[in-house]
């Protein structure tokens, strides 16, 4: 498994999110870090913990990860985000849910608030996350990824590369993946592969708007190309791609 985390001025957590990978059960044959046009010591860290250190001046979470896609040299590239924190079975988790949905081209888990009480953080990771998986789902005419707990077959990636829009800074990255992948493909949903996050998505409106524009406009490009109905109709038409759990 090779690990892509794209970063940009995230230092501190990615820090935190890296000790975690040391930790692992079973280690991942390498780590990637894209440093997209950091301004502080982001590809310092990174290169302190072994990991293996790109650069991408465009800037855009996009471009950041499928540079870091294009660069993975294993089987299996997996997705983590800076503040992402998996626990230590992580790396072990997702090797054995690929392994046991042979029929799957990615895997995608849960996540929790880790920077927010408890008696906040789990219903409100539960609302978060259970709108976007059930609004994508129905957008995409399949199981949804999340870009800071997932992963995808190298074979996918090379295949669906060049429908992803990795030039566009304003759309969201695994949802535009998820689209690209189609209703042919399979995701494997498996909650407990599980990541802590942090909550800073939530905070502001001013945040909660950009993301519902990157959400409209990540929608838009990929339904013109097949929209949701067509998207639905090919799925219903193959027994192939039920979601696997």
């Amino acid at each position: 498994m090779s690990v892509v985390i794209p970063a940009r001025d995230d230092a501190v957590l990615l820090d935190r999110c890296l000790r975690a990978l040391a930790q692992q059960t079973v280690a991942p044959a390498e780590v990637i870090v894209v440093d997209n046009a950091s301004q502080d010591a982001t590809a310092a860290v990174a290169a302190a913990h072994g990991a293996r250190v790109l650069t991408e001046p465009t800037v855009g979470i996009w471009a950041a990860a499928a540079t870091g896609y294009d660069a993975a040299g294993a089987p299996i590239i997996a997705r983590l985000d800076a503040d992402s924190l998996p626990g230590p079975d992580w790396v072990e988790q997702i090797t054995d849910a690929l392994a046991r949905h042979p029929e799957a081209a990615a895997v995608t888990g849960w996540g929790r608030f880790v920077d927010l009480p408890r008696l906040i953080g789990i219903p409100a990771a539960a609302v978060y996350l259970g709108a976007y998986y059930a609004l994508v789902y129905a957008a995409t005419a399949r199981a949804p990824l999340w870009g800071s707990n997932m992963a995808i077959r190298r074979s996918v990636w090379r295949e669906v590369r060049g429908r992803v829009h990795r030039t566009e800074r304003e759309v969201h990255d695994d949802m535009d993946l998820a689209l690209a992948l189609g209703p042919h493909h399979v995701v494997a949903t498996v909650p407990r592969i599980e990541v802590g996050v942090s909550a800073r998505s939530l905070r502001g409106m001013a945040q909660l708007g950009r993301r519902f524009q990157r959400a409209l406009r990540t929608l838009s490009l990929n339904w013109s190309r097949m929209p949701p109905w067509k998207r639905w109709a090919a799925r219903l038409r193959s027994p192939s791609t039920k979601s696997a759990r």
